[in-house]
C-alpha cells in the first residue's frame, strides 16, 4: 500500500454561492491545512455542482402505496437503484475519515442546500437503519466530523446572556440528530463570527486561526469505540 493509499481522507462539503465569499476564503484554508497534515482532501461544492436539495420521489423508482422517503431509500440501496449522484456522495461520505461541513450560518441553521444534501445523501440502509444502528453503532462509527461555519453576529451575541444565547443550544440538533446520530465523533467547531465587520487584517487573521485550528483537530486521535 502506498503513503497515499494509507492517508486519512477529508471530505469537505461546502454551502457558500459565492467564491469570493470570506465563508469560501475559509474553506479554502481549511482543505489546505488538512492537506499539510496529511489528508486527501475532497470537497464538494454544493453551489458550483448545482445540487438539488429536495428529496423527491421523482428519483426512486415507482413503487406501490404512499411514497415513505427513507423506506425508498432503503429499497433503493437494497436494490441498487439509488440515484447515481446520490450514490456517488454517499460513496464518497463513507470514505472519508473526516467530515468537514463548511457554510455560513443562516437562521441559525445550515442553509437549505446543505440541509438538503444531508436529508438526500444520509441514506437509511446506507448510513443508518437497516444493517447499520444509530449514533455509536451507525455506519460512520469511529469516523469524525466537524463544522466550519461563519456567523453574521459578533461572538459576544452567542454567550449565554447575548442576543442570541448560548451557540450550542443552535448547534444541537446538527451535532447530535445529523452527525451523532449517524455515528460520527463531533469535533469542536471551527468558528468566524462577524467576518463581514471584519477589516482585511482580521480576516487575515481570522484566516491563519482557522487553519491552526483546523491543524489541532486533525492531529486529535480518534476516540476508542465502545466495546461490542
Amino acid at each position: 500500500m502506498s503513503t497515499f493509499d494509507a492517508a486519512p481522507g477529508a471530505l469537505i462539503v461546502h454551502a457558500h454561492p459565492e467564491p469570493l465569499s470570506f465563508s469560501s476564503a475559509q474553506m479554502a484554508a481549511a482543505a489546505g491545512s488538512l492537506g499539510e497534515a496529511g489528508y486527501r482532501v475532497d470537497v464538494l461544492d454544493l453551489y458550483a455542482e448545482g445540487w438539488a436539495p429536495v428529496l423527491a420521489r421523482e428519483e426512486f423508482a415507482p413503487g406501490d402505496g404512499p411514497f415513505k422517503p427513507q423506506a425508498e431509500q432503503m429499497r433503493a440501496v437494497e436494490d441498487g437503484t439509488l440515484d447515481p449522484l446520490v450514490r456517488d456522495h454517499l460513496d464518497r461520505l463513507l470514505a472519508a475519515d473526516l467530515l468537514v461541513l463548511s457554510f455560513p450560518m443562516w437562521w441559525f441553521s445550515l442553509p437549505a442546500v446543505l440541509k438538503g444534501w444531508v436529508d438526500r445523501v444520509f441514506v437509511m440502509g446506507g448510513v443508518f437503519g437497516g444493517p447499520h444502528g444509530l449514533f455509536g453503532e451507525a455506519a460512520l462509527a469511529g469516523k469524525r466530523a466537524m463544522l466550519l461555519f461563519t456567523t453574521g453576529g459578533p461572538g459576544e451575541s452567542f454567550r449565554p446572556g447575548g442576543a442570541f444565547g448560548p451557540l450550542d443550544d443552535f448547534l444541537f440538533h446538527i451535532h447530535r440528530g445529523m452527525l451523532e446520530f449517524v455515528g460520527f465523533e463531533v469535533l469542536d467547531p471551527v468558528v468566524t463570527y462577524g467576518p463581514a465587520r471584519m477589516t482585511d487584517e482580521e480576516r487575515s487573521a481570522a484566516l491563519e486561526a482557522v487553519e491552526e485550528a483546523v491543524a489541532r483537530a486533525a492531529r486529535k486521535p480518534i476516540a476508542a469505540l465502545p466495546p461490542a
